[in-house]
Formats: structure tokens, C-alpha cells, sequence
């Protein structure tokens, strides 16, 4: 059973603004033209970019990149469904069942670049490096009456380490996808740190048959990359907020992919909360729920962290008699962290936002409030 977006909640989603789109004159774009361009020089083929719509069937979206039915993100508690056909995208590479469709016609030699770069739609965790609408974009290498292989793979993926950070060490670790064969992730070394970047594959044939493209004619390199991720590794930012800083001394450095110069960061408050939520409840949930809550002001819920699930099973009787549990609930204890970007938040701000968050999570009958 899938819960659907309102209308509401439909427009807030598609009012976000796609920073990497040319026209936004951000350093997302920047970080986009630098990858696109290094690819592009390094097989000497034309690019075709492509930005169709978020708004995507759940075929495109899942079935026809060979998603097995039950798996998990289909669960409208991880994803975002307008109807039970269209859902909000949850990854660009819904895109690309419309672009290898339009490839049937193609009857000669044929060699592109296929960008989709764009905005993705998820229920996700709150902390310094997670949105509910990161950017991603897929490049797909597309050719006919010539085969492409791993050695192939492999040149890519060191091609868009050097775009996003040049020097940098970088590994492929196996990894399976189900719209690729030879599936890896790409972790690059930061400050001694392995940190995935993409993950990439041989376009698996399955996926060529299903647009009608014979996989003897046709063959592809696929590669999926979190803009976000790719653009705060290269400018050295740590918070994933910054990225759309209304603050002028942030929001000035947000124009190319020089280094980040960190700025005074207003100082954070943090509110713990006892709730009653069902027993399965996850970071994911809980998150997007608290930003749905917040709204406008979700720019200032910087964490969210779970800090214990405790079954009403496992709970003493005076305990669930006091928090109004019944079976299938949970005690949560959550906590929050308030920051703003821009200035210091008062602590009744805090207490106020803090009750909002509260409201929109428990699901007992007897309500802990804080006075603002």
C-alpha cells in the first residue's frame, strides 16, 4: 500500500531549484560541465544532454532497469508517488528507458555521451551530508558496431576522478546493480579516508533488449554520481546545507569549484525527544518527516539521530502504561540539532521548532511539550 504525495507537498518538491542547471550560475553546474567535458575529450564523441521531467513512471523508474519487485526503495516510505503508476523520481537514471527507446531508429555507426543530470526525490536521513533532494547525474556511454568492455570502464572511471578531484587516489570495488554487468563502486582517498563517489557498470543487456537494441549490436558504460557529494569533496565543504546558503559570504563561494573558506558557523542546540512511534520506524522516516513538519524552516534541522528503538515489549509494564504504548509501538529517543546558516537561534526558537518536530513524529496519547 503506497501513501501519495499532496498536491502541496507535490508543488513544495517541484519548486526546489536544480543547481545544476546552467542558468543557476552555481558551482553544481560548474562541477557538471568539468565531468561532462573530461568524457567527452577523452573518446572525442558528441554529448547529449537530456533533462526530462522528475515526474517518471514506477516502470521506468524500476521495472525496466531490472528492480526486482520487492525491493525495498519501491516502498512509498523510502520513495515519493504521485499515483500508483508516476512517482517523483528517485534516481536520473529513470531517465534513460525514453533515451535508449529513441536509439531503435538508429540504423548506422553510432557513438554519444548521454547525460542526465537533475534532481532526485527521496525520504532520507537528516545529517551534514544527506537532503531529501540530492542531484545526480548519469552518464551513459551509448555505441553501436563497437564492443566497449571493462578496460573501457575502468578509463572513465579514472577520467571522472581527475575531473572532480584531480590527483586524487581512487579504487573500484565489485559492486552489482541491476542495470549493469561488471557493477562497481568508485571510492576516492580523502584525508586518508575512503569515500564513495559513483558506482558504474557495463549496461547489462537485459536492460538493451528491453528498448529493442540488439546487446550484439549495441553495448554501453554506465555511470551514476550524487552531484552533491562530487561538489562538496572538490570545494572541501562539510555541511550539505552550504551548498545553498543564502548567507553572502557563503552564497559568494558557491560560484566556481575554488576551495571552501570556511565562514563563523552560528552555534548549534540540540533537544532530545521521547516519542511513541510504530515499532519498525528508521533515521529515513523519522527524517523526512521532520522536514515535511519544519517546512520553510527546514533548512535548520542540521542532525536528526536515532539514539534508541525500544520495543513495547521490552519496556516495563509502568513504562508503557505511562507512554500510552500499545503493541507494534516503540519508544524512540531521538535526537535533534538546530543551526541556522545565517544567525543564532533563540531558545525559544529552539524550544518552538523543537515542538513542531515532536508533534509531527508521536503517536502516543499523552503529549511532552516544552514552554516557549
Amino acid at each position: 500500500m503506497h501513501a501519495y504525495l499532496s498536491p502541496a507537498e507535490l508543488h513544495s518538491a517541484l519548486s526546489i531549484a536544480d543547481l545544476s542547471e546552467p542558468a543557476s550560475g552555481h558551482a553544481m553546474s560548474a562541477m557538471l560541465a568539468a565531468v561532462t567535458d573530461a568524457l567527452a575529450a577523452l573518446w572525442d564523441i558528441p554529448v547529449a544532454e537530456h533533462r526530462p521531467s522528475p515526474l517518471v513512471s514506477v516502470r521506468d523508474n524500476y521495472d525496466r532497469l531490472g528492480f526486482s519487485p520487492h525491493d525495498v526503495t519501491r516502498d512509498s516510505r523510502y520513495s515519493r508517488h504521485v499515483s500508483p503508476t508516476v512517482m517523483l523520481r528517485s534516481h536520473t537514471s529513470a531517465g534513460m528507458p525514453a533515451v535508449l527507446d529513441s536509439l531503435l531508429p538508429e540504423l548506422g555507426r553510432y557513438d554519444t555521451l548521454q547525460v542526465l543530470p537533475g534532481l532526485v526525490y527521496r525520504r532520507d536521513a537528516v545529517d551534514r551530508t544527506h537532503v531529501g533532494t540530492p542531484h545526480q547525474v548519469d552518464l551513459w556511454r551509448l555505441r553501436s558496431r563497437g564492443l566497449l568492455g571493462v578496460p573501457d570502464l575502468t578509463a572513465m572511471l579514472g577520467t571522472v576522478v581527475e575531473a572532480v578531484l584531480p590527483g586524487a587516489r581512487w579504487r573500484a570495488v565489485p559492486s552489482a546493480h541491476s542495470y549493469t554487468t561488471a557493477g562497481v563502486q568508485l571510492d576516492v582517498e580523502v584525508r586518508g579516508e575512503w569515500l564513495e563517489l559513483a558506482e558504474a557498470g557495463l549496461v547489462a543487456a537485459s536492460v538493451l533488449r528491453a528498448s529493442g537494441l540488439d546487446p550484439r549490436r549495441w553495448g554501453g558504460l554506465a555511470l551514476g554520481m550524487g552531484l552533491d557529494r562530487a561538489l562538496m569533496l572538490r570545494k572541501g565543504i562539510d555541511d550539505i546545507r552550504l551548498l545553498r546558503s543564502a548567507d553572502p559570504r557563503v552564497a559568494a563561494q558557491m560560484a566556481d569549484l575554488s576551495p571552501y573558506n570556511p565562514v563563523s558557523a552560528m552555534p548549534p542546540m540540540r533537544r532530545d525527544l521521547s516519542l511513541v512511534c510504530a515499532d519498525d520506524v528508521d533515521a529515513e522516516v523519522l527524517g523526512d518527516a521532520a522536514r515535511s513538519a519544519l517546512g520553510a524552516e527546514a533548512d535548520v534541522l542540521a542532525g536528526l539521530a536515532v539514539l534508541a528503538v525500544t520495543p513495547a515489549a521490552e519496556l516495563p509494564a509502568g513504562a508503557v502504561s505511562r507512554l500510552g504504548l500499545v503493541p507494534g509501538q516503540a519508544n524512540v529517543l531521538l535526537r535533534l540539532t538546530l543551526q541556522s546558516l545565517e544567525r543564532t537561534l533563540t531558545s525559544t526558537e529552539a524550544n518552538a521548532l523543537r515542538n513542531r518536530v515532536y508533534l509531527a513524529l508521536h503517536d502516543g496519547p499523552t503529549l511532552e511539550l516544552i514552554p516557549v
